[in-house]
């Protein structure tokens, strides 16, 4: 039996003979290549790619900011918005494609019922303006008197001094049945204007204690805490939710209930709070994400975590750097918020391999499909994908073939689902229809995934072939007549 295909590594196409092929059983060679295929196998690249959903992200800025100086940040506040100077460029800093926004409940429902959508509407304009999505967190409060509860709900409760105050991060007891009343309503009120919001990253499931971080969580009765994640579970239904890792209880209810994914606010403490022989990296997170039940959460929900203090400080601290990265791939990390501090420069080739790295980061490995088909007839393809991050990819992105000559282009989506597709090897074949009116003739075929909102590329790719458009050029095929 004669076998005619063709190996491609772009840009060249190169013909193998039988004889090499024959390596293996011709049964195999026939499974796995077909008569006539051609076998495509892309060049993989290196490059830091900067894809939505992923990577670093600004802290109350956006691409293009001056970062915080020295060792502080701002948080929780009103967004105060910087000059746009018109380039995107973050100095000492990653590119980023998520931008998050944390501000206290009283600043968005400054009166009871009364909302500041104002708020967030800037905040997500701009971060679209700025080539990012917005992750939210609304506080319940912080520690200081500016920023405690909303005024309405303070003349509500009426004064709660510290000392009777069953955790220390409490400004106000979640047990009075007007907070879990109030703070779910406000929650509520934000996912019914914008869950499944394009420009809507994600929302932190944030229920008590100072900034949101959910200290004295586990203190919570069941029915408190039911009707405090209810207020997320239930209004965020599109848009993923991201729980403080903060107790069994209220963590493993949240999952009961939904896909949830998890986050950390203290990424690299190695010893600087009580014991220096005590720390989040060793001493808590690795115990709580199995003993709270979020081992496995990653596989649905994203996992993003936050810088302790800023960079700067782990480098003065003389903190290992690495190690603080390696232990977040082995977490699945796909976002990592820095507080929009300058990234230390001699830590530069450390955070580039964390970057190629954070989430997913796809690799198209070798796509089969015919030298040639009919108009109006099937091509059908085989693709095996290599996802190298650490997660799958939490949004749907079609992945597309186009078919171009210089007559006509036309766009054939595919029914792929690339949330699925976890680290390590992905297959996936298909066939798409070649439309009726495609001109005969030898035509280029291209890939790339969707923005479903604009049907353009969104999505780069770990290989070579990107074109200015952001499609992948991965190879041709001769299209034939239609004949009855």
């Amino acid at each position: 039996m004669l076998f005619r295909f063709k190996y491609c590594v772009l840009p060249k196409l190169v013909l193998i003979t039988l004889a090499s092929a024959l390596a293996v059983p011709t049964e195999e060679i026939f499974e796995t290549v077909g008569e006539g295929n051609i076998i495509v196998r892309p060049k993989e690249i290196d490059d830091v790619l900067v894809n939505p959903g992923i990577g670093f992200m600004t802290f109350q800025r956006f691409n293009g900011d001056a970062l915080n100086e020295g060792l502080t940040w701002t948080e929780g506040f009103p967004l105060e918005y910087q000059e746009f100077t018109g380039s995107l460029e973050n100095e000492n800093h990653p590119m980023t494609s998520i931008a998050y926004f944390r501000v206290y409940w009283r600043f968005i429902e400054p009166e009871q019922g009364v909302f500041r959508w104002d708020r967030l509407d800037k905040a997500l304009a701009t971060a679209h303006s700025r080539g990012q999505t917005l992750l939210v967190r609304i506080a319940p409060y912080g520690v200081q008197k500016d920023n405690d509860v909303p005024e309405w709900y303070r003349a509500i409760v009426g004064d709660e001094p510290e000392e009777e105050r069953r955790d220390p991060k409490w400004r106000t007891d979640p047990e009075n049945p007007n907070y879990a009343k109030y703070f779910p309503m406000m929650i509520r009120a934000v996912g019914a204007r914008y869950d499944g919001h394009p420009d809507l990253e994600g929302v932190d499931l944030a229920i008590v204690g100072a900034w949101g971080e959910g200290s004295g969580a586990r203190l919570l009765k069941q029915s408190t805490r039911r009707a405090l994640v209810d207020g997320y579970v239930e209004s965020f239904r599109k848009t993923p939710l991201i729980a403080l890792l903060t107790d069994s209880k209220t963590n493993r209810y949240a999952l009961s209930k939904t896909a949830v994914g998890w986050r950390i606010d203290c990424l690299g403490d190695m010893g600087g709070f009580f014991d220096p022989r005590w720390s989040h990296m060793q001493d808590y997170y690795p115990q709580s994400i199995i003993n709270y039940g979020m081992k496995d959460a990653w596989k649905k929900a994203p996992v993003s975590l936050e810088v302790c203090w800023v960079m700067q400080k782990w480098l003065n601290d003389g903190w290992d750097v690495d190690y603080i990265i390696d232990q977040s791939l082995k977490w699945h990390i796909s976002s990592f918020n820095a507080k929009s501090s300058a990234v230390p420069a001699e830590w530069k080739p450390n955070v580039d391999r964390w970057l190629k790295r954070m989430g997913y980061r796809l690799v198209l490995r070798k796509l089969s499909y015919p030298e040639q088909v009919k108009v109006n007839g099937k091509l059908p393809f085989t693709m095996w994908w290599e996802n190298k991050g650490v997660a799958p990819c939490y949004k749907e992105f079609p992945l597309a073939l186009r078919l171009r000559n210089a007559e006509k282009s036309v766009v054939l989506e595919t029914d792929a689902d690339i949330r699925t597709w976890l680290p390590g090897d992905n297959l996936y074949d298909d066939a798409v229809f070649v439309p009726f009116d495609f001109p005969p003739g030898d035509c280029e075929i291209d890939i790339a995934l969707l923005d479903k909102r604009t049907g353009k590329p969104a999505v780069k790719l770990a290989i070579e072939g990107r074109m200015p458009d952001g499609w992948y050029r991965v190879g041709g095929v001769k299209i034939e007549p239609f004949h009855d």
